[in-house]
């Protein structure tokens, strides 16, 4: 008993040695970003002033992986702390399949609740929804709110599949009982058009492959749609949306002087890419490069609210991506054919979908004003040791899982795993 007291004391003096409480923690996970993506890398030439930021002011990981090459797989991994081969329903989703996490099983929100955090996720889900026939008119059961995260604002899956609606927690927002929407990915709903049949309504963007189904907002998608129109998103605006969630979480939070949680998903550069008017050619390399330079704009305004606040002492930063890079992805966009000189790739053997090196090998930065030193590691780490590496940090029993605790890695004070 004496020795137990003497460990919880050691851990309190240990945040207090560092003018700390329980750090607030942001995970900030972009969608098909490369490691030439990020600016700090040097190994692309677009500009990320943001990104590079946290990349200068904490540790830049050059030896980082994912679990997974491509995006459900590395998410499911990413909150449970198992490897996606472990769950066959680990791989790309239907919009309208199934929680594929357990609910009963422990996962980063669920054990940093424990930990006393408020939680929250805002943006890509892709994980499921529901327990596999979904009434989106209704509650929907089995989502983020079941395995951990107090709050949640969403899309289902992607960008480029139906149903292109956000969910704050149980129900889709906006949505009126007098024009319900229907979901399919069987078959098409009668008298409904798609890119195929009335190829005129792409006005935006035109499918390359693959994308040739119900088409919303002048963009053809995966999948078939009806009704649900006055919930239906504008993917223009879709940045600043999930933006303005985040913000909000984290001034509430702020003002409670509550420890928080942040699962920040950012949609880019995914497909369909369709930056905000403000982005449209900025890059010089279309719409990937300016769907960058946007995430990289919300990422800025994220680290000058923690300043404003003055959080940024008291927050840990997780900056991460779900898989290695693809240009064209289904889309006319000119991702290829603009590309120039920047590599997102960094040189490495292929990208999403592959099983060579650059279909999983990711950027990786983490940042605490104050605690982290500026540094480079080459050290060999993973996204699948979030989970136990920060249960670890604050004292918190898990099951065992499949991590390793890589806290002194991540907080760069080491290169080695902790002896378990």
């Amino acid at each position: 008993m004496k020795k137990l007291i003497s460990i919880l004391l050691l851990s309190t003096i240990v945040f207090h040695s560092h003018g700390q409480n329980k750090p607030n923690i942001i995970l900030i996970y972009l969608d098909d970003l490369g490691v030439g993506d990020v600016g700090a890398y040097q190994k692309g030439t677009l500009k990320t002033p943001n990104f590079d930021k946290i990349a200068k002011g904490g540790v830049r990981f050059t030896n980082a992986y994912a679990t997974s090459a491509t995006c459900t797989p590395s998410r499911f991994a990413l909150l449970t702390g198992k490897y996606p081969w472990r769950n066959p329903k680990a791989k790309i989703l239907a919009g309208d399949a199934p929680l594929i996490i357990d609910t009963a099983s422990m996962t980063l929100p669920k054990m940093l609740k424990k930990a006393g955090y408020k939680t929250a996720v805002v943006g890509k889900w892709h994980l499921g929804l529901g327990n596999g026939t979904i009434d989106w008119n209704t509650a929907i059961q089995e989502n983020p709110n079941d395995v951990g995260f107090d709050e949640s604002f969403i899309m289902a899956a992607t960008t480029d599949r139906v149903p292109t609606v956000y969910i704050q927690n149980r129900q889709v927002v906006g949505l009126q009982a007098s024009d319900p929407l229907y979901v399919s990915y069987e078959k098409n709903f009668p008298n409904q058009p798609t890119a195929l049949s009335n190829p005129e309504l792409m006005t935006k963007q035109k499918w390359h492959h693959g994308h040739n189904q119900s088409v919303h907002n002048g963009i053809p998608r995966i999948g078939f749609m009806k009704g649900g129109k006055s919930a239906l998103w504008v993917d223009e605006e879709m940045t600043n949306v999930f933006l303005e969630k985040t913000l909000n979480f984290i001034e509430q939070n702020h003002q409670a002087n509550q420890p928080f949680f942040l699962y920040y998903a950012l949609q880019q550069p995914h497909v369909p890419r369709v930056p905000n008017p403000a982005f449209v050619g900025k890059s010089g390399m279309g719409p990937r490069g300016d769907a960058i330079l946007e995430a990289d704009w919300a990422v800025g305004e994220v680290l000058k609210k923690l300043e404003a606040t003055g959080m940024d002492k008291n927050t840990l930063i997780l900056f991460s991506s779900d898989n290695g890079p693809v240009l064209n992805d289904g889309y006319h966009d000119e991702a290829v054919e603009k590309l120039g000189k920047h590599d997102p790739f960094a040189g490495l053997r292929g990208g999403k979908y592959s099983l060579f090196e650059g279909g999983a090998k990711v950027p990786l930065l983490a940042y605490w004003k104050g605690t982290i030193q500026p540094a480079v590691s080459n050290a060999l780490v993973c996204q699948l040791d979030f989970l136990t590496s920060l249960s670890n940090m604050l004292h918190v029993s898990i099951p065992q899982n499949d991590g390793l605790d890589f806290m002194n890695v991540f907080l760069g004070k080491s290169n080695k795993v902790a002896k378990s």
